[in-house]
């Protein structure tokens, strides 16, 4: 097995790389990042040394970027489901919707959540602020773009659908998505649904009392 994956279950950027993975039933080796495993830290801070999950390693290959890990597994590893189109307009719709969540929905979340993280009420209270306001941005522009579609880009499960699934899954958690959102609360659970995300948020379970501002009963 010559793929290794180094992150963390809970991690919304290692979720992202495991759903790719899981759609095309790609085989790979995941090394869990932690205080348990001085060993593995070790090994994935002599190749990134900004020390941002996940990393890929294929052989002597060292590959860093989420979105860039997936679409050289669609080069060098491709199975069933094409993550990314052929066609180069079509393919270039999926990498601005990528950018999309991960810009404007994982971003804002984690910084509501490194507020959080910092212990001080104040930047806790500034941080949810100012994640609210960006991700209602956010959600009134997707409840728009989703309109007649099952996934992001379309019919098809795709690279922007394996952002999407992490990114609204702890968005929803840190700012609600209101009735007022059908469309995006609806699509936020068909992605629940798909068995390669379900199985990453289920991996993740044991980890939820990490989330600094507490996980909701549900999900």
């Amino acid at each position: 097995m010559s793929l290794v994956v180094y992150g963390h279950p809970f991690s919304s950027y290692t979720q992202k790389l495991l759903v790719a993975l899981y759609e095309n039933a790609t085989l790979f080796e995941f090394r869990c990042l932690g205080p348990d495993t001085p060993d593995y830290v070790a090994e994935w801070l002599k190749h990134w040394p900004l020390a941002k999950f996940p990393m890929l390693a294929d052989g002597e290959r060292r590959l860093v970027e989420t979105s860039i890990i997936i679409e050289y597994l669609a080069m060098a590893h491709p199975g069933k489901v094409d993550l990314l189109p052929s066609d180069s307009m079509a393919a270039l719709e999926v990498r601005f919707l990528d950018r999309f969540f991960d810009l404007h929905v994982m971003a804002p979340m984690q910084a509501a959540v490194a507020g959080a993280l910092t212990g001080d009420a104040a930047k806790r209270e500034e941080g949810l602020a100012q994640s609210a306001q960006l991700l209602e941005r956010a959600y009134g522009w997707l409840e728009g773009h989703l309109a007649g579609k099952t996934w992001a880009a379309g019919e098809d499960f795709t690279l922007a659908d394996c952002a999407a699934a992490p990114s609204l899954f702890y968005a929803d958690w840190v700012h609600r998505i209101s009735s007022q959102y059908s469309r995006l609360a609806a699509y936020r659970a068909r992605l629940l649904a798909r068995p390669s995300f379900a199985r990453a948020v289920e991996e993740a379970r044991p980890y939820r009392h990490l989330f600094p501002l507490g996980a909701p009963e549900r999900d």
